[in-house]
This record gives structure tokens, C-alpha cells and sequence, in this order.
């Protein structure tokens, strides 16, 4: 049975996380924002994903805030960041997210990168959150097998869930099979491959069988994965669409087809060689900043 958005995910630690979200990465414009936050409940959505260094944690804050919606039917994830990692940097820069967030508690808060040397404190100051109460779970993003195996020489905890690169390109067979093997949750982002797969005939052909649309088709291929999926858009029309996924049902031959456009080709960047990928970020979150400030929001 096709999974919608009223269908959950049982972390390992009994908590419940929806299976579909809304993305706001590289969304730094109030008004766009709030009008995606509107229209994603107004269909929907449950789960909300941001970051710190995305510069709009208060834009979603403020957004979700005004929307009417119970905050015990919102489920709302943020990240760290790498300037931010250790144990007391980690604890100062979670509650400077609880405040632009406008939350008492964060349903779920990650490691935004593996940066070494860094991520065993903030890891160990993470468990203290969760086990005060502030945040309902934990996890990490962008880690690799090796990264975890790392971290859970040292944690207390497991992580609950990994966020990381993946689509049909680059699909993370064997660290997905790895975090099956640690009951740890596969959260996807850039499920879509950037939009690099919407010609690809394979996909095409079986939206045409299926009378459904190219990144409904991905995404549920995702879903058939036991994925959860956090696409992102500001267009009314895809937020909807990318919603509508339980009209239709790939079966195991869409599925193998799907599963052989495997090439191990990266539209994001490497965990394991972050320096300039970083850089850049960081002088993106600066030049964001500036601009709250010279505009007041």
C-alpha cells in the first residue's frame, strides 16, 4: 500500500515521524516562506525542515506560528552547524533555534555535517537535550558509514535517523543497509536529483503507465523504500503534488527499472571533502545575515 501524508515512521525510540515533508532550503524570503508553510498544511503536511545555517529558522518560526496549526500536529527538524559544533557551542546554538523557531521543545534536531574532531561533543551534547526533554529526538545528516561507526564508539545513544543524499542516481545501497542493520531511520534529501532525472526516459515511461507525474513517480520509488522524503517548493501546485503520491502503485518491475539508473554520481557534495563546499555556505549564511539585518526582518 502507497504511503500518504497521514502515514508515520516509528523511530526506534517509539517517537513517530511523518513520511513526507516540505524542504525550505535556499527559501530567505519571508513572504515565500509563510505562503509554502500556508499552502503545505492546508494539504497536509505534518513535518517542516530547516537549518540554522539556512538563515530562516525564524522565517519558519514565524510562519508556523501564525498558521493556526496545533504545534502537537507539526513536526518540526533544524540542524546545527559545523561553527557551532561542541559540546557547550552545541547547547548555546540549539536554543538560539528554539527561539527563532518560536518552540518550547524541537521534535527532532541533527548534525547538519560530519565535521572531524567536532561532532563526539556536540553528539554528547545533543543526548543531554534529549534527555532533558528539549528536543523529542536526535540524528545526524550527511554522515557516511564510517562517520557513524565513529560516533557510536562513544554515544550513549543512537542516532535515530540519518539525512542524507539520495535519489535514484545515487541511491545509498549499502549505507542504507547499514542503518537498517542499527534501526537507524534513511530521511532523503534532494530526492528529486535537482531535477537532473526529469528527462530521463526510464522515469518518463513509467509516469505515462502510470498516468502520474515524473517526481511523483521518484518519489514514491522513495516511499517503496521506507525513505522519508523532505522535497522542497515554493509553487502551491508541486507542494500538492508532491503530496499526491497514493493514486497509483509502482510495481516490482517499475521498481527494478528505477533501481538500475544507479550511476553513483553526486548532485550535492562529498562528506569526505567538504573545505570548499563549506566556505561557500559560510559566506552564504553571512551575506543572508547581512541582509535580515539591513532589512529588518
Amino acid at each position: 500500500m502507497t504511503k500518504n501524508l497521514n502515514d508515520r515512521l516509528t523511530l526506534r525510540t517509539g517517537e513517530q515521524i511523518p513520511y513526507i515533508g516540505l524542504g525550505v532550503f535556499q527559501m530567505s524570503e519571508q513572504h515565500y516562506i509563510t505562503s509554502a508553510v500556508e499552502q503545505a498544511i492546508e494539504v497536509g503536511y505534518k513535518l517542516f525542515d530547516t537549518a540554522a545555517v539556512y538563515n530562516n529558522e525564524k522565517m519558519v518560526g514565524k510562519a508556523i506560528s501564525e498558521s493556526g496549526a496545533r504545534r502537537e500536529d507539526i513536526y518540526i527538524s533544524s540542524k546545527v552547524w559545523n561553527g557551532d559544533l561542541g559540546y557547550d557551542e552545541t547547547l548555546f546554538a540549539f536554543e538560539r533555534t528554539l527561539r527563532n523557531l518560536r518552540l518550547d521543545y524541537l521534535d527532532l534536531y541533527l548534525i547538519h555535517w560530519p565535521i572531524a574532531g567536532k561532532y563526539r561533543e556536540a553528539w554528547r551534547a545533543m543526548e543531554r537535550l534529549h534527555q532533558e526533554g528539549a528536543v523529542r529526538s536526535i540524528g545526524v545528516a550527511n554522515f557516511r558509514q564510517h562517520h557513524l561507526a565513529d560516533l557510536l564508539i562513544v554515544a550513549n545513544e543512537k542516532p535515530v535517523l540519518n539525512q542524507v543524499e539520495t535519489h535514484p542516481l545515487y541511491p545509498q545501497n549499502e549505507l542504507r543497509k547499514y542503518l537498517k542493520e542499527q534501526q537507524i531511520a534513511h530521511a532523503a534529501w534532494s530526492p528529486l536529483a535537482k531535477g537532473t532525472l526529469m528527462q530521463n526516459p526510464v522515469i518518463v515511461d513509467i509516469a505515462k503507465k502510470h498516468e502520474a507525474q515524473i517526481d511523483q513517480v521518484i518519489l514514491q520509488w522513495h516511499l517503496n523504500r521506507e525513505t522519508i522524503i523532505i522535497p522542497k517548493s515554493i509553487a502551491s501546485s508541486r507542494i500538492k503534488m508532491n503530496a499526491q503520491l497514493d493514486h497509483f502503485r509502482l510495481d516490482q518491475e517499475d521498481m527494478h527499472r528505477i533501481d538500475m539508473l544507479e550511476t553513483g554520481k553526486m548532485v550535492g557534495p562529498d562528506p569526505d571533502d567538504l573545505p570548499y563546499f563549506l566556505e561557500s555556505l559560510e559566506r552564504e549564511k553571512e551575506l543572508m545575515a547581512q541582509k535580515s539585518e539591513d532589512t529588518g526582518e
